[in-house]
């Protein structure tokens, strides 16, 4: 695997936007993408709010199902603790989610894939990707 794609990529992707997005991610070998159990918390909530809430969530098992799904594991719990208290010091936090998000794709040495530039950027390591640029 090489990259983890983060919750807006999914959004979009699902959503048929952008068409940058839309040909990367057809572009790119399915077994170098992962997707991480708080990205799919993230979805499951956002369907569940939906105004059709079990068309939403069938969507999303479809595109899903292809990837492999990393869980929020020890390793990963370590990491996290170790962002969290940085950029606490740093007076820089980050959104709960992206947190964990960003501490799964460093503790298996993934890119992230997201939009979300200016939150992730400033965890220290993290290689970050945008795809809805060309």
């Amino acid at each position: 695997m090489r990259y983890l794609i983060d919750t807006n990529v999914c959004v979009k992707y699902l959503n048929g936007e952008p068409i940058a997005l839309q040909r990367r991610l057809q572009a790119t070998d399915l077994e170098n993408i992962a997707v991480c159990s708080i990205v799919k918390m993230e979805l499951f909530y956002g369907a569940m709010r939906s105004k059709d809430p079990d068309a939403c969530w069938q969507k999303q098992q479809k595109f899903l199902k292809i990837f492999v799904c990393l869980p929020f594991d020890d390793v990963a719990a370590l990491i996290a603790g170790r962002i969290r208290a940085l950029l606490a010091n740093l007076g820089t936090p980050i959104g709960f989610n992206d947190l964990l998000i960003a501490a799964i794709a460093l503790s298996h040495d993934l890119t992230l894939v997201t939009h979300n530039i200016s939150e992730f950027s400033r965890v220290e390591g993290l290689n970050i990707e945008d795809w809805e640029v060309e």
